[in-house]
C-alpha cells in the first residue's frame, strides 16, 4: 500500500512538472510572438525583451534565439567603433553561436555571424564564416563574393599604404619604382588575391549577372597587375583583363536598367 502511494506521489509530481514545463513553452511561445510584432514595428528594445523571455523560458526555441540575434545586429552601428556599440555585435554573435550549437548547418546564423564580424573588420574572422556559409550552401553565390571583397580589403591596403610611403602618384607602377617592395607585396598578397579570382569566378558561376562581383573581378586584376613586378607580360594582360571586367560590368548594369518598368520610355502593343 505504501508503495502504491508512492507511485501516485510521482506521478502526481510528473504530471506537474510536466504541466509547467507545458506551460511555460506556452508562455515562451507568447513572448516570441509579442517580439515578432514589435520588431516589425521597429521596437527593436520591446522586442530584444520579449525574446529574451522567450528564450529563458524554453531555452531550446531555436526562432526566440535567431530574432533575438537579429534583433541585436539591428542595434549594432557598423563603424562606431564603442564600447555600448560592440555589444550589440556581440550579443548577436552569442545567440548565433548558441543557435549553431544546436544547428551547425542554420545558415542564417552563419552568414549573420560573417556579416558582423565584417562590419566590425575583423576580417579573418569573418572570412572563415562566409567559407563555412559556403560550405553549407555551396549553391549561394554570396558567400563567395564576401570572400572575395574580404580578400581585397586585406590586399589593397598594404599596397596603398607601401604606395604612400614611397610617394607614388595613382598612374605610376610599383614594380618600377621599387622592385623589393614589389616583390615583398607580392609573396604577401597574392595568396589572397588568386583566393578572391577564384571566389568570384564561383559567384559568377552561380549568377552570371552578378554586377557587383564583375565590378571586384576587376578590382582584383588591378591588384594583381600591380604585383606582377617583373613581368611586364602578366601585368599588361591583367590590365586588359581588368578593363574587360569593366566592360561587362557596364553593359550588364545596361541591361538590368532596360529591364526595368518603364525604362524604354515607349511601350508597344497596348490594349486599346
Amino acid at each position: 500500500m505504501k508503495m502504491t502511494q508512492k507511485l501516485v506521489v510521482v506521478f502526481a509530481a510528473a504530471l506537474a512538472l510536466l504541466a509547467a514545463t507545458s506551460c511555460a513553452k506556452l508562455e515562451a511561445r507568447d513572448h516570441l510572438n509579442k517580439g515578432v510584432q514589435a520588431y516589425k514595428n521597429a521596437k527593436y528594445e520591446l522586442a530584444i525583451d520579449h525574446f529574451q523571455q522567450s528564450v529563458a523560458l524554453d531555452p531550446t526555441l531555436i526562432n526566440a534565439r535567431l530574432y533575438l540575434a537579429t534583433a541585436y545586429a539591428q542595434q549594432y552601428i557598423p563603424g562606431a567603433d564603442t564600447p555600448d556599440n560592440n555589444k550589440y555585435a556581440e550579443q548577436a554573435i552569442e545567440q548565433y553561436k548558441i543557435v549553431l550549437d544546436k544547428d551547425p548547418k542554420n545558415i542564417n546564423s552563419i552568414k549573420g555571424i560573417a556579416y558582423l564580424y565584417l562590419q566590425m573588420k575583423k576580417f579573418d574572422l569573418a572570412k572563415d564564416f562566409y567559407k563555412k556559409a559556403s560550405n553549407a550552401d555551396p549553391n549561394d553565390p554570396e558567400p563567395y563574393y564576401s570572400v572575395a571583397v574580404i580578400d581585397w580589403t586585406q590586399t589593397y591596403q598594404p599596397r596603398q599604404e607601401e604606395r604612400a610611403k614611397l610617394g607614388m602618384k595613382p598612374d605610376d607602377s610599383l614594380p618600377a619604382k621599387d622592385k623589393k617592395v614589389c616583390a615583398a607585396l607580392r609573396e604577401k598578397n597574392m595568396p589572397d588575391v588568386e583566393e578572391g579570382i577564384d571566389n568570384l569566378n564561383k559567384a559568377l558561376q552561380l549568377r552570371p549577372d552578378y554586377d557587383d562581383a564583375m565590378a571586384y573581378m576587376n578590382l582584383m586584376y588591378r591588384e594583381r597587375a600591380d604585383i606582377q613586378c617583373d613581368d611586364k607580360e602578366a601585368r599588361t594582360a591583367d590590365l586588359k583583363t581588368a578593363d574587360d571586367w569593366v566592360d561587362k560590368t557596364l553593359a550588364i548594369k545596361k541591361a538590368k536598367a532596360e529591364k526595368q518598368p518603364g525604362a524604354g520610355g515607349i511601350v508597344m502593343d497596348q490594349p486599346k
